[in-house]
């Protein structure tokens, strides 16, 4: 059980570690902003060279925003997102084929409903009003 002591200190840490990220955010949009005027100015060098520099940049920008604490944040439902995904039963194949054949009947069935119903509207808005086509 956490004593309200310690439970102050990590209060006063976070206060901390949330006073520098200001700093660590400016550093990030600094970075993307290096990259994309670097790949302007560069503009004669091969495009693969380019791309490759402003991945690098792109990495080290999000490497420092993944330091702050919203951007641990990211990070941490990322991983819960992919171990989340593990627990999912996927279908198979053959339960996935099944499953679209019976929405496409669905929606085929829907439409000829729907055409017909829109028949009958057309042909009883024209009896009522006295226009036969």
């Amino acid at each position: 059980m956490k004593s309200k002591a310690n439970v102050m200190v990590l209060k006063a840490e976070n206060r901390d570690a949330m006073r520098l990220d200001w700093l660590k955010w400016l550093l990030a949009v600094t970075l993307l902003l290096v990259g994309l005027i670097g790949n302007h100015y560069y503009s004669e060098v091969s495009m693969p060279l380019r791309m490759l520099a402003w991945l690098a940049m792109l990495a080290a920008a999000g490497f420092v925003a993944s330091k702050t604490q919203k951007g641990k944040w990211v990070v941490e439902f990322f991983r819960d997102s992919r171990m989340e995904l593990r627990k999912v039963v996927w279908p198979t194949r053959e339960e996935t084929v099944q499953t679209t054949l019976i929405v496409a009947a669905m929606v085929v069935i829907l439409a000829l409903i729907l055409w017909g119903m829109d028949g009958i509207l057309v042909w009883l808005i024209g009896w009522l009003t006295g226009q036969r086509s």
